[in-house]
């Protein structure tokens, strides 16, 4: 099962849609690129088990 959710770059603040695969785990962390500033943001994903809500916090990825 898919969902999207909303997440703030870490680097330049501006608001991106990524798809989350609910099927995955309640709780996952990737890397997905910026669509606006292409730098890579680690994306940690939380997923309310009763709600399914998804929130994300980002973090900058470093090399």
């Amino acid at each position: 099962m898919q969902t999207t959710a909303d997440y703030s770059c870490a680097f330049c603040g501006e608001v991106s849609t990524t798809f989350v695969d609910i099927s995955a785990g309640l709780s996952q962390s990737y890397v997905e690129d910026c669509q606006v500033c292409c730098q890579p943001n680690i994306l940690y994903v939380q997923i309310d088990e009763d709600t399914l809500e998804v929130s994300i916090e980002t973090e900058p990825e470093s090399d």
